[in-house]
């Protein structure tokens, strides 16, 4: 999977002009994961205009809000948005997804366990 080939300066021009008035990360190294859920699940995160996708990254290449360091990793919370290919919007945060990444699959609960 690919995210944007910008480089980290033209994102962060792009992230703070179009995203002005939300928090926004830009990571690089990341992995998109498509959750296991029951249906059950799903239907609740619906209800909430969630999906059931989370990103983690090794690699903050800036955050807004200073909740992490440059290098640092993140685990985000559910998808609500995804656009142009590299915008991951959660419902409180915007991430950028630059570089190559990987898609995978796993257990809500594996993803959980990710200690930082």
């Amino acid at each position: 999977m690919t995210g944007s080939d910008m480089t980290d300066e033209q994102a962060l021009a792009f992230a703070r002009e179009r995203f002005p008035y939300s928090e926004f990360c830009l990571v690089r190294h990341w992995r998109w994961i498509d959750l296991d859920v029951s249906e059950a699940q799903r239907l609740e995160l619906e209800k909430t205009q969630r999906m059931p996708v989370m990103l983690y990254a090794d690699g903050v290449v800036y955050d807004s809000m200073r909740r992490w360091d440059v290098g640092d990793s993140v685990r985000t919370s559910f998808l609500s948005v995804f656009e142009e290919g590299f915008v991951f919007r959660t419902l409180n945060t915007v991430y950028l997804m630059l570089g190559d990444g990987q898609r995978k699959r796993a257990a809500l609960e594996t993803v959980g366990r990710i200690r930082f």
